[in-house]
């Protein structure tokens, strides 16, 4: 009876152990990428997939972390040629999930071998990693553009050892652990498939190390289309070595063993952010560290992707976190995943001395103003912007006002500084939404691991730190339709919105860098360089005009259009009671008069004396001085 009891527990705790047991001895799936061709815009691999005889379903990732959706460029996946015991299989697509392919591995076979291409995109600032990646001196490799994996296993359960070989020259940076170096070949050591797509490569001709923590491990790792781009004046060397220590400060723990941020500085890839648990792919213009109109642009993308670390990747919603690459995402709580860091991530920037006092309350007078022009509240709550994150991100700029777009970045910018001001005022200023992340974001330091969680926890976990009704707050401001934008927490912080004639040098500075002229506030349009004005803001001057979105603006009181002439007639309407403009739109053109007369206007936030300067607490720095950075010259 005894050996039967025991014999039972073996067998249930083989039961239970078996799925780990099988993941830590099964042999792993085999990749190397060959990038020598990354130059010309491919990447070649070749894999070798364990696999038994008999039906076989590989997947292509298709549902990306960090994206928010079904984004796997699968379309650039070419010349798939498989094999299993030495000769050619044929392989079917599935007519239903397009990533997704089906082949017999025959008798006697114990892997299939695939060879792949991957077609990496031309140039171009639009899409995240399906987006531009290379240029004939750099490349960022991430690994889901060659990946092919069994149908059935989590990715945490499928392993993977990859390696990876570059043009002559050329360096690399990475949060994956190098196992050796020969031959002109990196070998990383084995991880999970989840590791690896969450650990992509940078690398380049023209490279370099910025050391920025030494416990735990920060550090930048840098490539640029050259060689002039990669030297940064000391002071914005110091802010970014600021920006790991105020990050632990802030949270009061860390979730990574060494932390890379993977910095691409070209301007011939797509513009963006993506976080991972270790490393960060950010890319901005090749000027980036050394122009300060380039840099005050793009201050903001570190010190965002690296709070993730902490919010989004250790602690993630659960319907984000399906463990697997071809399992929908749900983005109803993208509010909290990317609205709470655009607030943190904007708060570190000016802690760290990234931006200037004075540049972070412009962009936070910008962002008020943005969202309080959107038409679109009208009709859609700020929660729909999340859960169509995945066709907002792509969507047209035309018509975006009325649309709205992925408003749960800036507008919840707008709601947790509220949230902010409103536990600091109920604890009489004895917490604030710092006490709220080391709560929840805090834990004990260590290793990569998810913690999801659910709505209720985020209000459970708020409610310790200051008791409040958040549920219906969070009810008005994130699931209800509102006509104007939640300003409440600039003016609880002792500042208000405001319109000057004084053009900020944040906005200066972003339209220097995109070849913009920013006149929303006056006459209800960006226009770009070459005249296109990308959307018109509804009972805008503009709009009520007539101006279409997507039409070409040609003349300004009938001289041909430049930025300055434009300016000059704003500033004149006080005068002369309006606007003239010539604007094309497709093979019609027309004239517009705009009955404006109110002169430039800019968003600011402007102080009420009566008030306490809580906007100033709150991104005052937690550990010491930020560097002296140099005066904006125009």
């Amino acid at each position: 009876m005894t050996r039967l009891v025991c014999l039972a527990y073996v067998v249930a705790a083989l039961a239970v152990a078996s799925p780990v047991a099988l993941a830590q001895t099964a042999k792993p799936i085999s990749v190397d990428v060959d990038a020598r061709d990354a130059p010309r815009n491919l990447l070649h691999a070749h894999l070798v997939i364990p696999a038994k005889p008999g039906p076989l379903t590989l997947l292509y990732p298709k549902w990306l972390p960090g994206e928010h959706g079904p984004t796997g460029p699968v379309q650039n996946l070419v010349d798939v040629k498989l094999a299993a015991g030495g000769k050619p299989i044929p392989w079917q697509r599935d007519p239903e999930n397009m990533y997704a392919f089906h082949v017999d591995v025959p008798a006697g076979a114990d892997a299939v071998v695939a060879d792949v291409t991957f077609l990496l995109p031309a140039g171009g600032p639009e899409g995240f990693t399906s987006g531009g990646s290379s240029t004939p001196s750099l490349v960022a490799v991430s690994w889901n553009y060659v990946v092919l994996y069994p149908q059935g296993p989590s990715a945490d359960d499928v392993k993977v050892a990859a390696s990876l070989r570059l043009p002559a020259g050329w360096k690399l940076g990475t949060s994956l652990t190098i196992a050796r170096e020969a031959g002109g070949q990196t070998t990383f050591a084995p991880t999970s498939l989840t590791m690896l797509i969450d650990s992509p490569v940078l690398a380049g001709e023209h490279t370099r190390i910025l050391p920025l923590l030494d416990k735990p491990p920060v550090r930048a790792f840098v490539a640029a289309d050259s060689e002039a781009a990669l030297a940064p004046k000391p002071w914005l060397v110091q802010a970014l070595a600021k920006l790991p220590a105020e990050a632990n400060a802030l949270f009061g723990a860390y979730h990574y063993a060494s932390y890379t941020f993977l910095l691409t500085l070209s301007d011939h890839v797509a513009s963006f952010g993506l976080e991972h648990h270790e490393s960060s792919d950010d890319r901005v213009t090749e000027r980036s560290l050394i122009d300060d109109d380039h840099q005050r642009t793009h201050a903001g993308l570190l010190p965002h992707e690296m709070t993730h670390s902490w919010n989004g990747k250790y602690r993630r919603p659960a319907d984000l976190a399906p463990g697997s690459f071809d399992k929908p995402m749900h983005g109803d709580l993208l509010w909290v995943y990317e609205g709470l860091t655009e607030y943190l991530g904007w708060i570190l920037t000016a802690r760290s001395g990234l931006l200037s006092q004075d540049d972070f309350r412009d962009t936070l007078a910008l962002v008020a103003a943005e969202m309080d022009a959107q038409k679109g509240r009208e009709w859609r709550p700020l929660v729909d912007t999340a859960v169509a994150a995945q066709v907002l991100y792509g969507a047209p700029n035309d018509g975006a006002a009325r649309r709205r777009g992925v408003d749960f970045y800036p507008e919840s910018e707008l709601i947790w500084l509220e949230a902010d001001t409103i536990i600091r005022d109920k604890t009489g200023g004895k917490a604030s939404l710092d006490d709220f992340c080391r709560k929840f974001h805090g834990g004990d330091s260590g290793t990569p691991r998810v913690v999801p969680y659910v709505l209720a926890d985020v209000i459970a976990a708020l409610s310790q730190v200051a008791p409040y009704d958040w549920d219906r707050f969070f009810k008005a401001r994130v699931y209800a339709t509102a006509a104007r934008a939640p300003l409440g927490g600039i003016e609880t912080s002792g500042w208000k919105l405001a319109f000057t004639p004084d053009l900020p040098a944040i906005t200066d500075s972003r339209q220097e860098v995109d070849h913009t002229t920013d006149v929303r506030w006056s006459l209800g349009f960006i226009v770009k360089k070459d005249g296109l004005l990308p959307d018109v803001l509804p009972d805008s001057p503009a709009a009520l005009a007539g101006v279409a979105p997507g039409s070409t603006l040609l003349a300004v009181n009938g001289r041909r259009y430049t930025r300055e002439r434009l300016r000059e007639a704003i500033a004149e309407s006080a005068k002369s009671k309006g606007v003239d403009l010539i604007v094309e739109d497709g093979e019609f053109v027309r004239a517009h008069h705009l009955a404006y007369s109110g002169g430039e206007r800019y968003p600011h936030l402007v102080r009420v004396d009566a008030k306490p300067d809580v906007l100033g607490a709150i991104i005052h720095p937690l550990t010491g001085p930020t560097p002296t950075r140099p005066a904006a010259k125009r």
